[in-house]
Formats: C-alpha cells, structure tokens, sequence
C-alpha cells in the first residue's frame, strides 16, 4: 500500500440479489463522490477512486443477501453539495431516505452528511466534514 493511502481497510463488501440492478445504483450514486466502478464480473462490481474499495457481490454462501443490523457504510464527500448529490442520486435510482441531508450536532459542528438504504437495504450514508468547523487541533 502507499504511504499516501489515507485508508484504514482494505475493502468492504456488501451483498446483493441483483448485481446488475445494484451496479445501476451505484454506478449513479458513488459518481457522486468521485467513485468509479473499477471491475466487473458476473458474481460482482467494485468500485474506488484508485483502487477497488468497496464491492457489491452475490452471497458467497449462496443464499439470500441480507443486511447487517447496525451496520452501514459512509462515503466521504467533498462538498455539502455532494452530500445532496449522493442523496438525490440514490432516491432516483430506487433508493430509500433512511436520513435526509443536513448537519448533524449530535456527531459535531463540523459534520454534513445524509443516509439512504440502497435496493437491498444497506444502510449507506454521504458526509462532508468541514474543516473550518473542527474543534481542537487537526
């Protein structure tokens, strides 16, 4: 990995019962954080901006995918208006407002971000933390 890779994980994978349909979601909603999709195969899709981050993939098991209680999996933006743009995005492509855009005092002044759940039902989310609002030292 490169010394400039600011990520802590490697990847996360999500799982779906219908790649093509999910790859239309997110080939629209993660265009709107500067997410790409990097690989393609029948079974799964990966998306990134270097290298493939986060997958959406049949059940390895082969069973039914389904969604993990508590979990979900944030994107980060790089505006407020990205944060909208994910938001809008996902609602047109079938997704569901599970967190309308906005600030978030709970999670501090400097948070922006929404929640949606995508045409499986994981819960994902868009956030802009802006910096001029961070308290303490950067």
């Amino acid at each position: 990995m490169s010394p400039n890779n600011p990520s802590i994980l490697s990847h996360v994978s999500v799982g779906s019962g219908n790649i093509e349909r999910a790859q239309v979601f997110y080939d629209a909603v993660l265009a709107t954080v500067g997410c790409t999709r990097l690989d393609t195969y029948p079974f799964a899709v990966s998306y990134g901006k270097a290298f493939p981050e986060f997958w959406v993939q049949t059940p390895i098991n082969e069973k039914p995918a389904n969604v993990g209680n508590g979990s979900h999996f944030a994107f980060i933006a790089d505006s407020k208006e990205a944060v909208d743009a994910f938001f809008d995005a996902a609602l047109n492509h079938g997704g569901i407002d599970d967190g309308k855009p906005g600030p978030r005092p709970d999670y501090g002044p400097a948070y922006y971000g929404c929640f949606v759940r995508d045409l499986d039902g994981h819960k994902i989310e868009a956030t802009y933390w802006d910096a001029e609002k961070m308290e303490g030292p950067a």
